[in-house]
Protein backbone atom coordinates (compact mmCIF):
# COMPACT_ATOMS: atom_id res chain seq x y z
CA UNK A 1 0.00 0.00 0.00
CA UNK A 2 1.72 3.30 -1.13
CA UNK A 3 1.99 5.84 1.78
CA UNK A 4 -0.29 8.56 2.41
CA UNK A 5 -0.06 11.63 0.31
CA UNK A 6 1.13 13.53 3.38
CA UNK A 7 3.98 11.04 3.85
CA UNK A 8 4.75 11.19 0.22
CA UNK A 9 5.00 15.31 0.07
CA UNK A 10 7.45 15.55 2.81
CA UNK A 11 9.29 12.61 2.26
CA UNK A 12 12.38 13.99 2.25
CA UNK A 13 11.78 15.91 5.89
CA UNK A 14 10.93 13.23 7.43
CA UNK A 15 14.22 10.78 6.49
CA UNK A 16 16.99 11.15 9.29
CA UNK A 17 20.11 12.46 7.76
CA UNK A 18 22.49 10.30 5.30
CA UNK A 19 24.33 7.54 7.98
CA UNK A 20 28.02 5.57 6.77
CA UNK A 21 25.50 2.66 6.86
CA UNK A 22 22.51 3.04 4.18
CA UNK A 23 21.52 0.36 2.25
CA UNK A 24 21.71 2.40 -1.07
CA UNK A 25 24.82 4.45 -0.20
CA UNK A 26 26.80 2.00 -2.44
CA UNK A 27 24.90 2.90 -5.35
CA UNK A 28 25.91 6.40 -5.40
CA UNK A 29 29.37 5.20 -5.32
CA UNK A 30 29.37 2.58 -8.47
CA UNK A 31 26.99 4.19 -10.23
CA UNK A 32 26.55 7.63 -9.37
CA UNK A 33 27.78 11.37 -10.56
CA UNK A 34 30.38 12.33 -8.16
CA UNK A 35 30.56 16.42 -7.36
CA UNK A 36 33.54 17.16 -5.63
CA UNK A 37 33.14 21.06 -4.27
CA UNK A 38 35.87 23.41 -4.55
CA UNK A 39 37.23 23.11 -1.41
CA UNK A 40 37.77 19.62 -1.57
CA UNK A 41 40.22 19.88 -4.66
CA UNK A 42 42.02 22.73 -2.90
CA UNK A 43 42.71 20.37 -0.27
CA UNK A 44 45.19 18.60 -2.61
CA UNK A 45 47.30 21.52 -1.55
CA UNK A 46 47.41 20.83 1.94
CA UNK A 47 48.20 17.76 1.80
CA UNK A 48 51.74 15.86 2.29
CA UNK A 49 53.55 14.43 -0.76
CA UNK A 50 52.58 10.99 0.47
CA UNK A 51 48.92 11.66 1.32
CA UNK A 52 48.35 13.55 -1.68
CA UNK A 53 49.70 11.02 -4.37
CA UNK A 54 47.03 7.95 -2.23
CA UNK A 55 44.41 10.94 -2.01
CA UNK A 56 44.75 11.25 -5.83
CA UNK A 57 44.89 7.21 -6.54
CA UNK A 58 41.82 7.07 -5.04
CA UNK A 59 39.86 9.15 -7.08
CA UNK A 60 40.88 7.41 -9.96
CA UNK A 61 38.91 4.82 -8.76
CA UNK A 62 35.87 7.36 -9.53
CA UNK A 63 37.11 8.35 -13.24
CA UNK A 64 34.24 8.43 -15.46
CA UNK A 65 31.84 9.49 -12.38
CA UNK A 66 33.47 12.92 -12.14
CA UNK A 67 32.11 15.76 -13.20
CA UNK A 68 33.14 19.41 -12.36
CA UNK A 69 30.68 22.51 -12.68
CA UNK A 70 31.79 25.31 -14.14
CA UNK A 71 31.75 27.85 -11.20
CA UNK A 72 33.79 24.73 -9.40
CA UNK A 73 36.44 24.89 -11.88
CA UNK A 74 36.77 28.41 -11.74
CA UNK A 75 36.84 28.76 -8.00
CA UNK A 76 39.88 25.84 -7.99
CA UNK A 77 41.97 27.76 -10.46
CA UNK A 78 42.12 31.03 -9.18
CA UNK A 79 41.93 29.54 -5.53
CA UNK A 80 45.31 27.44 -5.74
CA UNK A 81 47.71 30.37 -5.13
CA UNK A 82 46.02 31.79 -1.98
CA UNK A 83 45.38 28.12 -0.88
CA UNK A 84 49.90 28.06 -1.14
CA UNK A 85 49.78 31.47 1.11
CA UNK A 86 47.84 30.51 3.41
CA UNK A 87 50.42 27.25 4.20
CA UNK A 88 53.33 29.31 3.33
CA UNK A 89 51.93 32.17 5.97
CA UNK A 90 50.82 29.79 8.25
CA UNK A 91 54.47 28.16 8.78
CA UNK A 92 56.02 31.23 8.68
CA UNK A 93 53.75 32.62 11.36
CA UNK A 94 54.68 29.51 13.34
CA UNK A 95 58.00 30.30 13.62
CA UNK A 96 57.64 34.09 14.52
CA UNK A 97 55.06 33.18 17.45
CA UNK A 98 57.88 30.31 18.96
CA UNK A 99 60.18 32.85 18.75
CA UNK A 100 58.45 35.63 20.48
CA UNK A 101 57.34 32.84 22.77
CA UNK A 102 61.29 31.67 23.54
CA UNK A 103 62.12 35.61 24.09
CA UNK A 104 59.12 36.23 26.52
CA UNK A 105 60.70 32.51 28.19
CA UNK A 106 64.10 34.43 28.39
CA UNK A 107 62.39 37.70 30.10
CA UNK A 108 60.58 35.69 32.35
CA UNK A 109 64.02 33.75 33.32
CA UNK A 110 65.88 36.82 34.29
CA UNK A 111 62.82 38.44 36.07
CA UNK A 112 62.67 35.64 38.26
CA UNK A 113 65.83 36.00 38.78
CA UNK A 114 65.89 39.57 39.73
CA UNK A 115 62.69 38.91 42.40
CA UNK A 116 65.43 36.62 44.18
CA UNK A 117 68.20 38.45 44.06
CA UNK A 118 66.23 41.48 45.50
CA UNK A 119 65.58 39.22 48.07
CA UNK A 120 68.94 38.08 49.05
CA UNK A 121 69.93 41.80 48.80
CA UNK A 122 67.36 43.24 51.41
CA UNK A 123 67.63 40.49 53.68
CA UNK A 124 70.58 38.54 53.89
CA UNK A 125 73.09 40.39 52.20
CA UNK A 126 74.15 37.52 50.10
CA UNK A 127 76.47 39.14 47.87
CA UNK A 128 78.09 36.12 46.97
CA UNK A 129 74.76 33.98 46.08
CA UNK A 130 73.48 36.88 44.03
CA UNK A 131 77.04 36.78 42.16
CA UNK A 132 76.25 32.96 41.43
CA UNK A 133 72.47 33.45 40.19
CA UNK A 134 73.66 36.69 38.03
CA UNK A 135 76.54 33.90 36.71
CA UNK A 136 73.62 31.03 36.22
CA UNK A 137 71.48 33.42 34.55
CA UNK A 138 73.95 35.40 32.39
CA UNK A 139 72.78 36.06 28.69
CA UNK A 140 74.77 33.31 27.18
CA UNK A 141 73.90 30.68 30.06
CA UNK A 142 70.21 31.35 28.73
CA UNK A 143 70.25 31.17 25.53
CA UNK A 144 71.99 28.18 25.81
CA UNK A 145 69.54 26.67 27.10
CA UNK A 146 66.80 27.70 25.16
CA UNK A 147 68.60 27.21 22.03
CA UNK A 148 67.64 23.66 22.78
CA UNK A 149 64.52 24.16 22.55
CA UNK A 150 64.37 26.52 19.54
CA UNK A 151 66.66 23.84 17.38
CA UNK A 152 63.96 21.50 18.20
CA UNK A 153 60.81 23.62 17.26
CA UNK A 154 62.37 24.27 14.40
CA UNK A 155 63.47 21.36 13.42
CA UNK A 156 59.80 20.15 13.18
CA UNK A 157 58.75 22.98 11.31
CA UNK A 158 61.26 22.81 8.44
CA UNK A 159 60.63 19.61 8.64
CA UNK A 160 56.48 20.46 8.06
CA UNK A 161 57.86 22.57 5.17
CA UNK A 162 59.78 20.05 3.46
CA UNK A 163 56.85 17.43 3.52
CA UNK A 164 54.97 20.05 1.45
CA UNK A 165 56.79 20.00 -1.73
CA UNK A 166 54.58 22.89 -3.54
CA UNK A 167 56.49 25.81 -4.10
CA UNK A 168 54.35 29.07 -4.87
CA UNK A 169 55.78 29.10 -8.62
CA UNK A 170 54.51 25.74 -8.99
CA UNK A 171 50.80 27.24 -9.68
CA UNK A 172 52.38 29.48 -12.33
CA UNK A 173 54.76 27.32 -13.91
CA UNK A 174 54.19 23.70 -14.42
CA UNK A 175 51.37 22.43 -11.43
CA UNK A 176 51.75 18.88 -10.71
CA UNK A 177 48.09 18.72 -9.39
CA UNK A 178 46.49 20.87 -11.79
CA UNK A 179 47.50 18.42 -14.48
CA UNK A 180 46.67 15.37 -12.34
CA UNK A 181 42.94 17.01 -11.62
CA UNK A 182 42.68 17.78 -15.32
CA UNK A 183 43.73 14.17 -16.55
CA UNK A 184 41.26 12.86 -13.86
CA UNK A 185 38.23 14.70 -14.97
CA UNK A 186 38.75 14.55 -18.88
CA UNK A 187 36.11 16.25 -20.56
CA UNK A 188 33.63 16.14 -17.54
CA UNK A 189 33.84 19.31 -16.50
CA UNK A 190 31.08 22.12 -17.33
CA UNK A 191 30.54 24.78 -19.78
CA UNK A 192 30.69 28.63 -18.80
CA UNK A 193 26.95 29.60 -18.72
CA UNK A 194 25.97 31.73 -21.07
CA UNK A 195 26.03 35.76 -19.88
CA UNK A 196 21.88 36.17 -19.64
CA UNK A 197 21.45 32.53 -17.71
CA UNK A 198 24.29 34.24 -15.09
CA UNK A 199 22.61 37.12 -14.92
CA UNK A 200 18.84 35.82 -14.23
CA UNK A 201 20.51 33.12 -11.47
CA UNK A 202 22.04 35.99 -10.06
CA UNK A 203 19.04 38.10 -9.72
CA UNK A 204 17.11 34.79 -8.19
CA UNK A 205 19.61 34.64 -5.62
CA UNK A 206 20.16 37.73 -4.77
CA UNK A 207 16.06 38.85 -4.93
CA UNK A 208 14.66 35.60 -3.76
CA UNK A 209 16.68 32.71 -2.58
CA UNK A 210 18.97 34.87 -0.13
CA UNK A 211 16.39 36.76 1.48
CA UNK A 212 14.13 33.62 2.32
CA UNK A 213 17.52 31.79 3.70
CA UNK A 214 16.72 29.29 0.76
CA UNK A 215 19.64 26.78 0.53
CA UNK A 216 22.56 26.75 -0.96
CA UNK A 217 24.82 29.64 -0.36
CA UNK A 218 22.61 32.28 1.42
CA UNK A 219 25.65 32.29 4.35
CA UNK A 220 27.30 33.58 1.76
CA UNK A 221 24.81 37.22 0.73
CA UNK A 222 27.03 39.23 2.77
CA UNK A 223 29.83 39.16 0.05
CA UNK A 224 31.18 42.43 -1.32
CA UNK A 225 29.95 41.19 -5.28
CA UNK A 226 26.50 39.47 -5.75
CA UNK A 227 28.85 37.04 -8.46
CA UNK A 228 30.62 36.03 -5.75
CA UNK A 229 27.51 35.53 -2.72
CA UNK A 230 26.29 33.46 -5.52
CA UNK A 231 28.65 31.02 -5.84
CA UNK A 232 27.32 27.88 -3.82
CA UNK A 233 23.97 29.18 -6.00
CA UNK A 234 25.68 28.74 -9.76
CA UNK A 235 27.34 25.44 -9.15
CA UNK A 236 24.01 23.97 -7.52
CA UNK A 237 22.06 25.10 -10.84
CA UNK A 238 24.85 24.03 -13.04
CA UNK A 239 24.64 20.23 -11.49
CA UNK A 240 20.76 20.46 -11.68
CA UNK A 241 20.81 21.56 -15.44
CA UNK A 242 23.64 18.87 -16.11
CA UNK A 243 21.41 15.77 -14.35
CA UNK A 244 18.19 16.33 -15.93
CA UNK A 245 20.51 16.25 -19.05
CA UNK A 246 21.45 12.02 -18.11
CA UNK A 247 19.39 9.06 -18.52
CA UNK A 248 16.77 8.40 -15.23
CA UNK A 249 18.75 5.74 -15.01
CA UNK A 250 21.72 7.25 -13.77
CA UNK A 251 20.48 10.65 -11.76
CA UNK A 252 22.03 9.83 -8.76
CA UNK A 253 24.82 12.59 -7.42
CA UNK A 254 27.22 12.51 -4.43
CA UNK A 255 28.15 15.89 -3.84
CA UNK A 256 31.34 16.09 -1.65
CA UNK A 257 32.51 19.00 0.69
CA UNK A 258 33.82 20.42 3.35
CA UNK A 259 31.33 22.96 4.02
CA UNK A 260 28.72 22.40 6.64
CA UNK A 261 27.78 25.35 7.01
CA UNK A 262 23.88 26.53 7.73
CA UNK A 263 23.63 27.12 3.86
CA UNK A 264 24.02 23.45 3.37
CA UNK A 265 23.16 21.73 6.64
CA UNK A 266 20.14 22.30 9.19
CA UNK A 267 21.61 22.38 12.10
CA UNK A 268 20.39 20.09 15.02
CA UNK A 269 20.20 20.63 18.54
CA UNK A 270 20.45 19.19 21.52
CA UNK A 271 21.39 15.35 20.57
CA UNK A 272 19.99 15.52 16.96
CA UNK A 273 23.16 16.00 15.08
CA UNK A 274 22.84 18.75 11.77
CA UNK A 275 22.16 16.91 8.18
CA UNK A 276 22.03 18.27 4.62
CA UNK A 277 19.13 20.55 4.33
CA UNK A 278 15.44 18.23 3.15
CA UNK A 279 14.79 21.27 0.66
CA UNK A 280 18.29 20.47 -0.95
CA UNK A 281 17.12 16.30 -1.51
CA UNK A 282 13.44 17.34 -2.48
CA UNK A 283 14.16 20.28 -4.61
CA UNK A 284 16.66 17.98 -6.69
CA UNK A 285 13.95 15.20 -7.05
CA UNK A 286 11.59 17.78 -8.01
CA UNK A 287 13.38 19.42 -10.66
CA UNK A 288 15.77 16.17 -12.07
CA UNK A 289 14.04 13.41 -11.16
CA UNK A 290 17.24 12.64 -9.61
CA UNK A 291 18.82 11.33 -5.55
CA UNK A 292 21.15 13.62 -3.40
CA UNK A 293 23.41 12.30 -1.07
CA UNK A 294 25.85 14.58 0.85
CA UNK A 295 29.05 13.96 2.25
CA UNK A 296 32.23 15.63 4.15
CA UNK A 297 35.58 14.36 2.81
CA UNK A 298 36.32 12.13 5.71
CA UNK A 299 32.66 9.63 4.94
CA UNK A 300 33.42 9.91 1.23
CA UNK A 301 36.95 8.65 1.10
CA UNK A 302 35.86 6.18 4.05
CA UNK A 303 33.42 5.27 1.14
CA UNK A 304 35.53 4.89 -1.86
CA UNK A 305 37.70 1.99 0.55
CA UNK A 306 34.21 0.67 1.31
CA UNK A 307 32.79 0.39 -2.08
CA UNK A 308 35.62 0.66 -4.25
CA UNK A 309 38.57 -1.11 -2.80
CA UNK A 310 40.72 1.74 -2.54
CA UNK A 311 44.17 1.58 -0.64
CA UNK A 312 44.41 4.62 2.07
CA UNK A 313 46.72 4.00 4.43
CA UNK A 314 46.01 5.15 8.43
CA UNK A 315 47.92 8.15 8.55
CA UNK A 316 46.06 8.72 5.17
CA UNK A 317 43.03 8.70 6.58
CA UNK A 318 43.77 10.47 9.58
CA UNK A 319 45.44 13.68 6.65
CA UNK A 320 42.02 13.87 5.49
CA UNK A 321 40.27 14.46 8.18
CA UNK A 322 42.49 16.95 10.01
CA UNK A 323 42.58 19.11 6.85
CA UNK A 324 38.64 18.97 7.20
CA UNK A 325 38.71 19.76 10.10
CA UNK A 326 40.87 22.97 9.93
CA UNK A 327 40.19 23.36 5.88
CA UNK A 328 38.23 27.15 5.19
CA UNK A 329 35.47 26.20 3.33
CA UNK A 330 36.15 29.13 1.31
CA UNK A 331 39.85 29.90 1.12
CA UNK A 332 39.36 30.88 -2.79
CA UNK A 333 37.59 33.98 -0.91
CA UNK A 334 39.53 34.22 2.32
CA UNK A 335 41.32 37.43 3.39
CA UNK A 336 44.65 36.81 2.18
CA UNK A 337 47.88 38.56 2.71
CA UNK A 338 48.21 40.41 -0.73
CA UNK A 339 52.14 40.78 -1.80
CA UNK A 340 53.60 42.63 -4.99
CA UNK A 341 53.66 38.58 -6.32
CA UNK A 342 50.14 37.74 -5.45
CA UNK A 343 49.01 41.29 -6.61
CA UNK A 344 49.52 40.94 -9.75
CA UNK A 345 47.32 38.17 -9.96
CA UNK A 346 44.40 39.31 -7.83
CA UNK A 347 41.38 42.03 -8.72
CA UNK A 348 41.03 44.36 -5.76
CA UNK A 349 37.35 45.33 -4.98
CA UNK A 350 36.42 48.62 -6.50
CA UNK A 351 34.52 49.70 -3.36
CA UNK A 352 38.49 49.09 -1.41
CA UNK A 353 40.42 50.83 -3.69
CA UNK A 354 38.10 54.30 -4.05
CA UNK A 355 37.53 53.89 -0.34
CA UNK A 356 41.15 54.58 -0.11
CA UNK A 357 41.14 57.10 -2.60
CA UNK A 358 38.74 59.00 -1.30
CA UNK A 359 40.52 58.57 2.02
CA UNK A 360 43.72 60.56 1.44
CA UNK A 361 42.29 63.18 -0.91
CA UNK A 362 43.55 62.13 -4.54
CA UNK A 363 41.05 64.25 -6.55
CA UNK A 364 42.74 64.02 -10.57
CA UNK A 365 40.82 62.13 -13.39
CA UNK A 366 44.55 60.69 -13.90
CA UNK A 367 44.42 59.18 -10.60
CA UNK A 368 40.51 58.12 -10.48
CA UNK A 369 40.89 56.36 -13.36
CA UNK A 370 44.11 54.30 -12.54
CA UNK A 371 41.91 53.38 -9.39
CA UNK A 372 39.40 52.09 -11.58
CA UNK A 373 41.28 50.36 -14.33
CA UNK A 374 40.48 46.71 -14.88
CA UNK A 375 44.36 46.39 -16.60
CA UNK A 376 46.60 43.87 -14.19
CA UNK A 377 49.42 46.40 -14.70
CA UNK A 378 47.77 48.49 -12.31
CA UNK A 379 46.69 46.64 -9.59
CA UNK A 380 49.80 46.58 -7.52
CA UNK A 381 48.96 50.41 -7.68
CA UNK A 382 45.25 49.54 -6.53
CA UNK A 383 46.39 47.16 -3.88
CA UNK A 384 49.06 49.28 -2.52
CA UNK A 385 46.55 52.65 -2.03
CA UNK A 386 44.35 49.81 -0.38
CA UNK A 387 46.95 48.65 2.22
CA UNK A 388 49.43 51.88 2.96
CA UNK A 389 46.20 54.07 4.18
CA UNK A 390 45.03 51.46 6.45
CA UNK A 391 48.46 51.12 7.70
CA UNK A 392 49.12 54.73 8.40
CA UNK A 393 45.15 54.90 9.77
CA UNK A 394 44.04 57.45 6.98
CA UNK A 395 40.95 54.48 7.35
CA UNK A 396 39.70 51.49 8.91
CA UNK A 397 40.02 48.30 7.38
CA UNK A 398 37.34 46.08 7.43
CA UNK A 399 37.42 42.69 9.33
CA UNK A 400 37.28 40.45 6.04
CA UNK A 401 39.37 43.05 3.83
CA UNK A 402 42.89 41.13 2.77
CA UNK A 403 46.08 42.71 4.75
CA UNK A 404 48.47 44.11 1.84
CA UNK A 405 51.88 43.83 1.86
CA UNK A 406 53.42 46.09 -0.74
CA UNK A 407 55.67 48.82 -0.36
CA UNK A 408 56.61 51.49 -2.98
CA UNK A 409 59.82 52.46 -0.98
CA UNK A 410 62.40 51.39 0.83
CA UNK A 411 65.61 52.82 3.15
CA UNK A 412 68.27 51.18 3.30
CA UNK A 413 71.75 50.82 1.47
CA UNK A 414 70.62 47.88 -1.22
CA UNK A 415 67.98 47.90 -3.58
CA UNK A 416 65.06 44.75 -3.12
CA UNK A 417 66.11 44.02 -6.27
CA UNK A 418 67.76 45.39 -9.15
CA UNK A 419 65.33 46.89 -11.16
CA UNK A 420 64.24 49.25 -8.09
CA UNK A 421 64.87 53.36 -8.66
CA UNK A 422 67.40 55.32 -6.18
CA UNK A 423 65.65 58.24 -4.15
CA UNK A 424 68.14 60.35 -6.05
CA UNK A 425 65.69 60.09 -9.46
CA UNK A 426 63.78 62.87 -7.62
CA UNK A 427 64.16 65.73 -6.59
CA UNK A 428 64.97 67.03 -2.86
CA UNK A 429 61.36 68.86 -2.85
CA UNK A 430 59.24 66.23 -2.89
CA UNK A 431 61.77 63.01 -1.35
CA UNK A 432 63.79 63.05 1.35
CA UNK A 433 66.70 60.85 2.34
CA UNK A 434 67.10 60.31 -1.75
CA UNK A 435 70.84 59.00 -1.18
CA UNK A 436 69.32 56.66 1.12
CA UNK A 437 66.28 55.90 -0.78
CA UNK A 438 65.33 53.06 -3.34
CA UNK A 439 61.91 52.93 -5.48
CA UNK A 440 59.65 50.74 -6.94
CA UNK A 441 59.48 51.04 -10.90
CA UNK A 442 56.24 51.16 -11.18
CA UNK A 443 55.45 53.19 -8.74
CA UNK A 444 58.19 55.31 -10.53
CA UNK A 445 55.54 55.07 -14.07
CA UNK A 446 52.96 56.15 -11.93
CA UNK A 447 54.29 59.49 -10.61
CA UNK A 448 55.23 60.05 -14.26
CA UNK A 449 51.69 60.00 -15.65
CA UNK A 450 49.85 61.91 -13.08
CA UNK A 451 49.29 65.61 -11.44
CA UNK A 452 51.65 67.25 -9.26
CA UNK A 453 49.17 67.58 -6.42
CA UNK A 454 48.54 64.00 -6.44
CA UNK A 455 52.38 63.70 -7.05
CA UNK A 456 52.94 64.96 -3.99
CA UNK A 457 50.62 63.32 -2.14
CA UNK A 458 51.36 59.92 -2.71
CA UNK A 459 55.14 60.45 -2.51
CA UNK A 460 54.36 61.18 0.93
CA UNK A 461 52.45 58.52 1.15
CA UNK A 462 55.10 56.47 0.18
CA UNK A 463 57.97 58.30 2.57
CA UNK A 464 55.62 57.89 5.76
CA UNK A 465 55.03 53.75 4.85
CA UNK A 466 59.06 53.39 4.22
CA UNK A 467 59.75 54.92 7.20
CA UNK A 468 56.83 53.00 9.49
CA UNK A 469 58.51 49.37 8.19
CA UNK A 470 61.70 50.95 8.83
CA UNK A 471 61.07 51.45 12.55
CA UNK A 472 59.16 48.03 12.88
CA UNK A 473 62.28 46.23 11.68
CA UNK A 474 64.54 47.59 14.02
Amino acid sequence: MDDPVLLQRFAAWLQPGPSAEDAERSAFFNDGVIVLDTNVLLSLYEYTETSRREVLSALEQTAGRLWMPYQVGLEFVRGRRSTLESRKRALSDAASEVNKKLMAARKAIVDAKNVVCVQLDKYARAQQEIAGLAALVADSGVDAHLDVYRHEFKRHLDMLKADHDLALNSVDADDPILRRIAKLYGEGIGEQPEYDVLRRRLEEATAYRFPNKIPPGFSDSDKETPLKSAGDFLLWEELIEYICQLPLSSRRVLFVSNDTKEDWYEQGSGSNKSRPWPSLIDELRRRAEADLRVETPPHFFGGIREFLDAELAADTYAEIERVSETFDVKVSEAPLVVTEETGLHLEPPEVLALDALNSVGLTSSAVRGAVESASPSLRLFQWWLIGVTAQLGRRTAGEAEPSVSIATARRSSEPPSRDWVPGTALSSGEWLHRDSSWIAPWFMDLLASIPQADRTTLCRLSQQQAESNRRSRK
